[in-house]
């Protein structure tokens, strides 16, 4: 296949931005313009690699070479950098999409990326740490803090440690939802404090001492942050890691002897890419120092 650069940024400007008049104002040509190169590129590819909606949306075969153009765009701009000349300004940043999950990024994640950013532009997407390598696979990201030790294909993995939760609520909270303790009529009764609908972890724990499922009353509070504030304010329980709990908590735990310790991996693109091995490193600086 003969695929050509401009091509190749088209297709990643056309899906990023979700219409061909986007993706032309970004790369400063016509609509027709970027028209014209994805037809050339899916020629060239021998298939179709969008699909014409609002947003467009890749197909199977888009998700392949959109990786392909990312990658492209990244070893270019690495390239730059090392090419630049010390008296002109400094070349565009690498942009370096990753996926990491909300409490590793409220705890640990946000400093080591702020030691790395010089000459690295991040885009962040949230998402939970036993979904992110779906966005590995479909080139959403580049690299992605995961709970999954199997690498993604074309992806290369390094463990990380291990994020340690336990089950917390108010004083007050606990007094009256668990009087005899973490019982299963306790847990089926209680309020329970969910990240999203794809957070299992209060479950998991609760799979402990129940012997068929529970269905508590449910709080969904999508922020690190707010979901440690809802456990102060007594609204429910909830698992919490051990590095958002703070000096002045007084939150207590439903058993002081159970905890889930949730381990964390770092898979990126294999790919000999300077800026995303510096990232690579700094992450892993940053986990050993306060991972398990």
């Amino acid at each position: 296949m003969d695929l050509q650069l401009d091509q190749l940024r088209a297709l990643d400007a056309v899906l990023t931005e979700g219409t061909f008049e986007a993706a032309a104002r970004r790369l400063t040509v016509t609509p027709s313009a970027i028209s014209q190169r994805i037809k050339a590129l899916e020629d060239a590819a021998g298939r179709i690699l969008v699909q014409r909606t609002k947003p467009v949306q890749p197909t199977e075969s888009g998700l392949t070479v959109w990786r392909l153009a990312k990658q492209i765009q990244l070893l270019t701009s690495d390239t730059a950098q090392e090419l630049g000349d010390a008296e002109q300004p400094a070349a565009k940043p690498v942009n370096i999409p990753i996926a990491v999950n909300a409490d590793s990024l409220q705890s640990w994640v946000m400093p080591a990326l702020g030691r790395a950013a010089r000459g690295v532009n991040f885009e962040i997407h949230r998402e939970d740490e036993e979904h992110t390598t779906r966005l590995l696979r479909d080139g959403t990201v580049m690299a992605a803090i995961t709970s999954t030790a199997a690498p993604v294909q074309g992806c290369i993995v390094r463990r990380l440690g291990a994020m340690r939760y336990r089950p917390l609520a108010a004083p007050d909270f606990v007094r009256t939802w668990f009087p005899d303790g973490p019982t299963a009529k306790a847990f089926a009764q209680a309020p329970v404090i969910l990240f999203d609908r794809k957070d299992d972890l209060q479950f998991r724990l609760m799979r402990r001492y129940t012997r068929k499922p529970a269905d508590p009353p449910r709080h969904y509070i999508p922020s690190s942050a707010g979901f440690a504030d809802a456990l102060r304010l007594g609204l429910g329980w909830g698992m919490m890691p051990d590095l958002q709990t703070r000096p002045d908590d007084q939150l207590v735990p439903l058993d002081g002897t159970v905890y889930i310790d949730v381990p964390l991996y770092w898979q990126q693109w294999r790919l000999d890419s300077p800026a995303l091995g510096m990232v690579a490193a700094t992450i892993a600086e940053a986990a050993a120092a306060v991972l398990l």
